[in-house]
Order: C-alpha cells, then sequence, then structure tokens
C-alpha cells in the first residue's frame, strides 16, 4: 500500500526475492516536488544490490562530483559567521558504495522503471484503497477506480502509505513523539542570482541559517540542481497560507540580500517527530512515514524507510519460504522502531534543543570573541553527529549480540564484524568485493576457516532449508580488518554471529537467526545475558514474552 519510493523499493525487493505482490497507490504521476534529495551511502547499496545504482546516478540533476555537504551561517548566507564541515564523506569507507543526491521523484522514477522488470509485481497504480481487513487466513483489501472495486487477498499487507496511513489506522496502531507547534513552509523555486551570490562559499548542496529568531527551528535552501533550481524550508507564523505572506521576503531574510526568483510552488508541513507504538499487527505492517515522521533534517527520512522495507523484504521471503520463523517478523518492529526512536528524539529532537540552548548562550552583540569560539566548535560538532550515526541491531532476539547490546541509531564505524552491525566491504584476493559476493539468504564469510568449520554451519543449514552461500577466501590484507575467520551475515548485509571456530550447537544458532528459536535457550552458543531484554528494553516494553 503505497506507491511511493519507499513502497516500489519493497515490490522492487521483493520482485527480486521471486514473491508474487501487488502494489496500490493513487497517483499516477510522480510529483514535482523535490522532497527527500540526500541519499545515503548505505541506501547506494541498496541500489547496488536492486541493480539499479548506475541507473540512479545518472538520473541526478547536478553535475557527477559535486560536493554534496551543507554551510551553515549566522543570521544569514552573507552573515560574516559560517562554516562548512565535512559531511558524510568521513564515512565513506565503511560502506561499498558512495552517497547520492537527486530529487525523489528522479529516485522514484528509476524505481518505478526497474519494479516493471518483474512479473511477479502488479502495478495498481491509479487505484484507491478504501479498507484493510485481517484474520488468521490472510488479508483483504478493498481497491476502488473509476466506479470499479476489486478485492485483494495476500498473506500480508505493508503499508507504505504516508503520514494519514490506512493501513496503519484500520490496525488500531498509534504514534506518539513530540510537536514542536510549528508551521514549516516548503518553497520551491529558481534563481540564478541566488547560485552567483553563494559562490562565496566552498561548493555545497545544502545553505542553513541559523537565527537567533528562530529558537533552534532550521532555515534552509537546498540545491535542486547547479545554477538555478532551490527549494527553502522555514518556520512561518500560525495561519499562513499561500495567499497571505510575503514568500520572497522571507528568502531575502534567510539569504541577507535582495534576489529575484521564480517561484514554482509553495507548501505546508507540521515541526514534529513521531513513531508508531509498533510496526506490526498481526499481517499488516508499516513502513516509511506511515511508521515514523520528522522534519526533513540530515536526510533520515526517505532513507530510513528505504532500510525499514530492506529489514522487512528479507523477513517476509524467509517466512513465506518456510525457512524463517514468525519471531523474525516480530523483530521488524524491534529493530527498526528502536532505531527512529534514537532519530527522532535523541538526534533531530535533541539538536534542535542544542541549537536553542547555543543560541540563548551565545551572541556576537555580547561577546563577540565568545560567541566565535563556541560558533566554530559547531562544525566538528557536526562531524561527530555524521561518524555516530551507525544504527545497529546489538540487541536483537535474532542476533547472537554482546552482553547487555541494546538496538540503537548510534555506535561507531568500524572495519572489525561484529554482531548486530552492518557489514563494512573489503576486497577479496580474486580482486572482487565481498558486496559482490554476497549471496540474498544468509552469507557465510570463511576467511582462513578450515573445512570442518564451514561443514558444521552447512549442515545446520540444510535442514532447516536456510540459503546459505560460503565465501571462502585466505586471512590475510584486508581481510584481517574484519578480525574474525567465520562472520555469518544475514540477508541485509547485517552481521548476525562471529567468532573464530564453529560453535558447539550451529543448529540452535542458525535457529535463532531465522527466528525459530528463542535466544533464552541459547547457553552453548556464547555469551548472550541481556541480549533479549535489549530491545524490550529500548523500547520500554515490561513484558518478558513478546
Amino acid at each position: 500500500m503505497g506507491g511511493g519510493p519507499v513502497g516500489v523499493g519493497l515490490a522492487v525487493d521483493l520482485g527480486l526475492r521471486g514473491l508474487s505482490c501487488a502494489i496500490i497507490e493513487r497517483r499516477t504521476r510522480l510529483s514535482d516536488i523535490p522532497k527527500g534529495q540526500n541519499l545515503t551511502q548505505r541506501t547506494l547499496e541498496h541500489f547496488y544490490l536492486w541493480d539499479i545504482a548506475d541507473e540512479l546516478r545518472k538520473a541526478r540533476t547536478m553535475p557527477p562530483g559535486y560536493p554534496i555537504g551543507q554551510v551553515t551561517a549566522y543570521e544569514s548566507l552573507m552573515g560574516e559567521f559560517w562554516h562548512a564541515p565535512p559531511g558524510r564523506e568521513i564515512v565513506r569507507p565503511y560502506y561499498f558504495q558512495a552517497n547520492e543526491r537527486l530529487p525523489q521523484y528522479r529516485t522514484e522514477g528509476v524505481l518505478r522503471r526497474r519494479m516493471a522488470d518483474f512479473p511477479n509485481v502488479h502495478n495498481y497504480f491509479g487505484w484507491t484503497a478504501t479498507s484493510v481487513e485481517q484474520d488468521a487466513d490472510g488479508v483483504r483489501v478493498v481497491v476502488e477506480k473509476d466506479g470499479s472495486q476489486e478485492v485483494l487477498e495476500a498473506e500480508y499487507v505493508v503499508g507504505c502509505d504516508g503520514g494519514r496511513s490506512l493501513v496503519r489506522d484500520q490496525a488500531n496502531i498509534e504514534r506518539h513523539g513530540t510537536d514542536f507547534d510549528e508551521i514549516m513552509v516548503l518553497i520551491v523555486f529558481r534563481s540564478r542570482e541566488l547560485h552567483e551570490a553563494l559562490k562565496r562559499f566552498p561548493e555545497r548542496s545544502t545553505y542553513r541559517v541559523v537565527h537567533p529568531d528562530l529558537k533552534g527551528y532550521w532555515m534552509f535552501f537546498g540545491r535542486i540542481d547547479v545554477g538555478e533550481g532551490w527549494f527553502f524550508h522555514a518556520p512561518v507564523p500560525a495561519g499562513t497560507t499561500a495567499d497571505n505572506f510575503d514568500f520572497e521576503e522571507l528568502l531575502h531574510r534567510a539569504a541577507g540580500f535582495e534576489f529575484s526568483c521564480e517561484i514554482g510552488s509553495v507548501g505546508f508541513w507540521d515541526l514534529r517527530v513521531q513513531v508508531a507504538e509498533e510496526y506490526r499487527a498481526g499481517r499488516a505492517f508499516i513502513a516509511g512515514d506511515a511508521a515514523h515522521t520528522h522534519p526533513p533534517y540530515g536526510g533520515f527520512g526517505l532513507n530510513n524507510g528505504l532500510e525499514d522495507v530492506v529489514n522487512l523484504g528479507w523477513k517476509l521471503t524467509a517466512v513465506l519460504g518456510g525457512w524463517g520463523g514468525d519471531r523474525l517478523l516480530d523483530s521488524y518492529s524491534l529493530e527498526r522502531r528502536a532505531i527512529f526512536r534514537d532519530i527522532g528524539e535523541e538526534i533531530i529532537a535533541a539538536e534542535i534543543e542544542h541549537e536553542r540552548k547555543f543560541l540563548e548562550r551565545y551572541s556576537p552583540e555580547r561577546d563577540r570573541e565568545e560567541f566565535e569560539r563556541a560558533f566554530h566548535k559547531l562544525a566538528p560538532a557536526s562531524g561527530s553527529l555524521v561518524r555516530s550515526y551507525e544504527p545497529h541491531y546489538e540487541g536483537s532476539p535474532v542476533v547472537i549480540g554482546p552482553p547487555g547490546g541494546v538496538i540503537s541509531a548510534r555506535g561507531s564505524h568500524s572495519f572489525t564484524a561484529r554482531a548486530g552491525h552492518h557489514l563494512a566491504p573489503q576486497p577479496l584476493s580474486s580482486g572482487r568485493n565481498v558486496y559482490e559476493e554476497l549471496g540474498t539468504g544468509f552469507t557465510l564469510l570463511a576467511f582462513g576457516a578450515g573445512d570442518a568449520d564451514v561443514q558444521t554451519f552447512e549442515r545446520a543449514a540444510a535442514p532447516l532449508r536456510i540459503p546459505l552461500k560460503v565465501i571462502r577466501d585466505s586471512f590475510t590484507e584486508g581481510r584481517e580488518a574484519y578480525e574474525s575467520r567465520l562472520i555469518l551475515v544475514r540477508p541485509d548485509q547485517y552481521v548476525v554471529w562471529v567468532g573464530n571456530d564453529a560453535p558447539d550447537d550451529a543448529d540452535r544458532l542458525m535457529r535463532t537467526v531465522s527466528g525459530r528459536t528463542s535466544t533464552s535457550r541459547l547457553e552453548d552458543i556464547g555469551p548472550l545475558a541481556d541480549t533479549a531484554e535489549g530491545p524490550r528494553a529500548a523500547l520500554g516494553l515490561k513484558s518478558p514474552d513478546l
């Protein structure tokens, strides 16, 4: 349900995995609003594995190699105080792909064209869903178009249908969070003059203004192309409409000078952070904006929506294929909700509060030297946020993580293979990268491990019908960075177990990572004390029985 980039991304993922699915979307045309543009290195890994990374890069509207980072200026873009810290490029070595930037409608176009390659993905563009029902046997969705009505039946339904999700509503899933009680405007416009004026800065894609009157809220310009195309976000007074406000004056105030421009569209959104209480209710799941919404700060929204469906896609495949347990589907909500809770409240909302306190504490009018020192400390703080944003699932019940591990958006980037963390790329002796060899099911990296250890995993996976690809290589050169001879990687490129020797009970390990055994019965596999408590503690759940 929902044919935006998240819904179509899930359809592509399921199509590649051979599942039959239908995608329902009332829109037939793509919106011309740029929306989410910054795509992270992790998101480009998805596009690589969907075999459309090159096509996505060709669809960009900015020159290849144009910097994607941000300038932050005080009071206006013509202000005296500004900095341009490094962005996501500082964590580039830990991912197989570089990040990218392009308007969301271009990303959607690439995804839609890829989806059309799969005869097992059924297209219901132009149809509107009116009801969703489920029982023990499956789900039924009523769809309508031009007076015609159909009932679609399936095993599961996934709501990728936005902030007003019908799936979430009819599954009675509540959302909560922080409401900042602010109305924000989104202006799309063209101006060559603004482009020329910003040549005072190093080349960047986003220009943010920090102003005392904003109390920590952002106003910022973003490039759609290099030369004329722009979008702009800023707070506006309550009651503002497209007809009763001088938007050009607002643009000029943020820029610090008057410039000619042609406004193409004006829209509004509420400044709030919300996350659903659960991402699953029986046979219904939610993903993307249906599960979590937040201000478009930091490029977290679209990227996390795509990570949602990559997490869910292989788990649905496992359960429908008979090699995954229902516990695997429960882990989707546990893993993804905990990540976004951290993003919404501990990163975005916390950053707004931090900036508010900074603006209250420091002022160049009161103490110029003190302000200048404090303002320029914000630049390394931005880099620190990029380095520490490393979503991981250490406390997941389907990961053999460390004792006391929790699921969190905060972590550290490392080439060391760690249970619950994203697998970093490494070259193989063949000259190819690990990412070019990973299987669509589980993958066992066996670097210098003996045949007996590998056969232990193969014997455990075979009767459970768990797809397992083995990559053998010598444990030398760059592969030493993993610091383990055996690394078990699940289909979404997250490590679930590491060791130098096969575990005593590989069958129980494989049952756990496929959601068919509780971690509470895994004493023989390794140190798991408190592991199952991790996600419950992170979500504030008290019941020991999920």
